[in-house]
């Protein structure tokens, strides 16, 4: 029992270290002041309207689902496409309205099991990290993306904004910038 209780405190310990930096990692608008009783102020990231629970398991089934293959770079490429839509005023305001958005992603309809237990690791890595507000530099505000092997009519409309792995990223505009942390 006492190794469990040593283990619990180091946990406790270095989630308490790691709090205080969401604050410098998304703004104002994104964090929400959390009372401890003292001088120290603790910051949770808002992930949407829907529970941190239910937005790290559709962010990270997206990620699994939709770029497993891909190197971590390609991974936080689309979930960072996933959080500019969540974050931009023309698509739904959580996480898991914008990966459930009809038509939005070729995943969606069919068996949900992730049977690759180390890639299904990684792309829970990379969800979590992103919706603790890690940076958004990757794809330069992109909302859209595809892969290499297709080239849908939609993407003539849009701006290309890079090319990371199979995928290539796309925005709305010319020179507007959607999001950045």
């Amino acid at each position: 029992m006492t190794k469990l209780l040593k283990r619990l405190a180091h946990i406790s310990v270095c989630v308490a270290l790691a709090l205080p930096v969401v604050p410098s990692l998304a703004n104002a608008e994104t964090a929400r002041t959390v009372s401890t009783g003292g001088p120290e102020r603790l910051y949770q990231a808002r992930t949407g309207r829907t529970s941190s629970g239910s937005a790290l398991k559709c962010l990270t089934e997206a990620l699994y689902f939709e770029a497993r293959g891909e190197s971590v770079k390609g991974q936080r490429a689309v979930a960072e496409v996933i959080m500019n839509r969540v974050d931009h005023p023309a698509f739904p305001k959580s996480v898991c309205s914008v990966v459930n958005q009809r038509g939005q992603f070729s995943y969606k309809g069919g068996s949900l099991r992730m049977r690759d237990r180390a890639a299904a690791n990684r792309a829970l890595r990379i969800a979590e990290e992103v919706l603790a507000g890690a940076p958004r530099s990757l794809t330069n505000g992109a909302t859209y993306f595809h892969t290499t092997g297709v080239r849908p009519s939609w993407s003539k409309r849009f701006t290309r904004t890079t090319r990371i792995g199979s995928h290539i990223f796309y925005r709305r505009g010319g020179s507007q910038r959607v999001a950045s942390n």
